[in-house]
């Protein structure tokens, strides 16, 4: 968490981190039916761009995230706009158990491929969510390592047929993708476009509890 917690402070002055949340947070709302009574919770929320962005749109939204740089950040930008249905969570749910929350939304914007267990996680988002819940996963498609060069020891973004995969091995039905923004970073001596996607994915409604998805 060190570096996370040392890039806090200039985290949100990254124009192309401010657009790709702006961009994963319209195609979320293309994709769920959010209204003014949806619980919301990020899960690596850092500093908050993807939350606030779909603040107003929610009942309450939890950012959670195991940076206390970032969260001090986000905790910062609550008090300054005084925002009603904001508030911050310390966690890691690599090292933690589940809280003892429901939620109608889960989401996370590149974080999963800093998690090495994918399933792990997967079955504790489908654990905090309400029965009919949506979980929103943005990240990065496959990749060969470019992304972040030498020295990176999570995943080399995710091949979408096999998170579809572990998705629906952790119960989730009506998983959909789409391609929702392009980051273009340089790595070695050219420019590369890496793209990035949108997974939505549903618990299962309580109706559909026992049936086959």
């Amino acid at each position: 968490m060190t570096d996370f917690d040392a890039a806090a402070k200039t985290w949100d002055q990254d124009a192309i981190k401010v657009d790709r949340a702006r961009a994963i947070a319209a195609a979320i709302l293309n994709r769920v039916p959010i209204n003014t009574t949806t619980l919301a919770l990020e899960y690596g929320a850092g500093t908050g761009l993807l939350g606030f962005a779909l603040q107003p749109h929610v009942r309450h939204m939890v950012l959670a995230d195991a940076s206390l740089g970032m969260l001090t950040v986000a905790r910062d930008k609550i008090s300054a706009t005084a925002v009603q249905n904001v508030s911050i969570l310390a966690l890691d749910l690599e090292k933690e158990p589940a809280p003892d929350r429901r939620f109608d939304l889960l989401m996370m914007s590149m974080t999963l491929h800093h998690i090495a267990d994918t399933r792990a996680i997967l079955d504790k988002f489908y654990t905090l969510l309400q029965d009919g819940g949506y979980l929103c996963v943005a990240d990065l498609d496959k990749e060969d390592g470019s992304f972040h060069g030498t020295g990176f020891h999570g995943h080399h973004g995710f091949d979408r047929g096999e998170l579809a995969a572990l998705a629906d091995s952790a119960g989730f039905i009506n998983i959909n993708f789409d391609t929702v923004f392009y980051m273009q970073r340089r790595a070695g001596d050219a420019l590369r476009t890496f793209p990035l996607f949108l997974m939505t994915a549903q618990r299962k409604p309580a109706s559909n509890r026992g049936t086959v998805s």
